[in-house]
């Protein structure tokens, strides 16, 4: 018998603007991140404010699952995926954001993908806004500061939740919503950078707006989490979470009351909120040490309270060590880049620290806290996949990354933990959206493309695609 439930949701996770491409076909408008050029580990990507000449942006090709969406389902449903998490490019609905009617062809291709998804079984898991804000809304309101994107967003959810009636029942309002509490969210989640052109590590940081940004994202993803439970009780709404696990680098009492403070801050801060319908009682303090002054409106608290989440999701990737230590040794990491170094760890060679024990840790401290089911909707090893002498990628550290952590989520399930589903990150290689590039693999199918804009887009199988395959087939018993 297995530890995991019968009806566990295996699968693997995308977003849009990271593998669709067709970035302005069929009446698709310019997104966030279609304005963002190609970057790498060393060199960081840009935002521009004009589409450039001879400039690359990765995200209008990206791997053109557009044109290939048959054929990537179908190797999805070879490995015998239950779940597909993907993501709406909001621009493909609504292309300024600002529309009073919806584009007809970018409805009409998502009912291809989801009826194709329905062909074989699968579930598709819809995360409605991953990272890929109208980049007009940027531009006239300065993202999300701006009150008028809730309207925009109740309008854009209430036409996709009519139109995939039937083909939809798990949604996440906000992808990784908690970027909004770090500097690259800026650019990634509350598009508050009106006016910025230049490197995104280098937008200048402004809490005020991002929280302010934040507080419409929370008060926006209430309101539809609410008109889903009383329009369509057959949907699941859910939030996620970017969960950066942190432990005190010492047993020095200042590094374990630092360490709090940066779980509060990091993790509780928005999914409190979204599970709980209120803000924390440390929010006011946070407030005060950012020189944060929100402006919540008459109801806003009230709806708080009403929209709250069925399901909690998140991505786990690596954990950090939070110290006071000014000469610690630091490392880098999943948007998050302070963090100190832990000594009992290896790392990627993108300098993640890999904890697979911490994805277990994660999870009681989730449940714990919460008490609504869980699931696993990012983690995976990003990495240099190089062709053996027979053509494949033989990634058995990905295998060995990725059995890891499974076998730590059954050890969080034995510890009473209910775990839904698992979706590792990047199924598919695809572009990075921390830093634009090809070159960081993260999938179980390898896709010709090179950070040059080069490559015929064809499709392989990696080693891990056979191994993945067995797994779901075993429900997680043959890692």
């Amino acid at each position: 018998m297995s530890i995991l439930r019968d009806d566990f949701l295996w699968g693997g996770a995308v977003a849009a603007n990271q593998f669709e491409g067709a970035w302005n076909a069929d009446g698709k408008g310019p997104s966030t991140s279609d304005m963002c050029t190609n970057g790498s580990h060393k060199v960081p990507k840009r935002v521009t404010r004009t589409i450039l000449p001879d400039t690359l942006y990765p995200s209008h090709e990206a791997i053109d699952f557009y044109h290939h969406y048959e054929e990537d389902i179908a190797l999805f449903a070879e490995m015998g995926f239950k779940c597909f998490r993907t993501s709406i490019n909001w621009t493909r609905i609504f292309p300024t954001g600002m529309e009073q009617e919806p584009n007809e062809k970018g409805l009409e291709f998502y009912d291809r993908v989801f009826d194709c998804c329905k062909k074989y079984g699968i579930e598709p898991l819809v995360t409605i806004s991953h990272y890929e804000l109208p980049f007009a809304l940027v531009e006239k309101y300065n993202g999300w500061e701006g009150r008028e994107l809730i309207g925009l967003f109740e309008k854009y959810c209430h036409v996709i939740f009519e139109r995939y009636r039937g083909k939809v029942k798990y949604w996440l309002t906000f992808n990784e919503i908690n970027a909004g509490t770090m500097p690259m969210g800026t650019i990634l989640s509350t598009g508050t950078f009106k006016g910025y052109e230049g490197p995104i590590t280098e937008v200048p940081d402004k809490p005020q707006e991002r929280y302010q940004a934040l507080h419409h994202q929370f008060v926006a993803s209430a309101k539809v989490v609410k008109y889903a439970h009383e329009h369509y009780p057959e949907y699941r709404m859910g939030n996620m979470i970017c969960f950066i696990t942190s432990y005190p680098l010492t047993c020095n009492p200042d590094d374990i009351v630092r360490n709090q403070e940066s779980m509060r801050e990091t993790n509780w801060y928005c999914s409190d909120v979204m599970v709980r319908g209120e803000y924390p009682a440390y929010a006011k303090r946070l407030w005060e040490r950012k020189g944060i002054s929100l402006k919540i409106e008459d109801g806003d608290l009230e709806i708080l309270r009403e929209g709250t989440v069925d399901f909690y999701t998140f991505s786990y990737y690596m954990s950090n060590c939070i110290t006071v230590d000014p000469n610690a040794q630091g490392t880098g990491g999943n948007i998050v880049a302070t963090g100190a170094k832990n000594p009992y760890l290896e790392a990627s060679a993108w300098g993640w620290q890999i904890d697979p024990k911490g994805l277990r840790y994660t999870l009681n401290e989730i449940y714990d806290r919460y008490r609504i089911p869980l699931m696993v909707v990012e983690n995976g090893l990003g990495a240099y996949d190089e062709k053996g002498p027979d053509g494949i990628v033989h990634d058995t550290y990905r295998i060995d990354y990725l059995r890891r952590h499974i076998e730590q989520m059954k050890e969080a399930v034995k510890d009473g933990v209910d775990l839904m589903g698992y979706t590792p990150w990047g199924c598919i290689d695809l572009v990075s959206a921390s830093t634009g590039e090809m070159a960081k693999r993260y999938g179980f199918i390898y896709v010709n493309k090179f950070d040059d804009g080069t490559g015929d887009l064809t499709r392989e199988r990696k080693e891990s695609f056979a191994w993945y395959k067995k797994v779901i087939a075993s429900n997680g018993e043959e890692l």
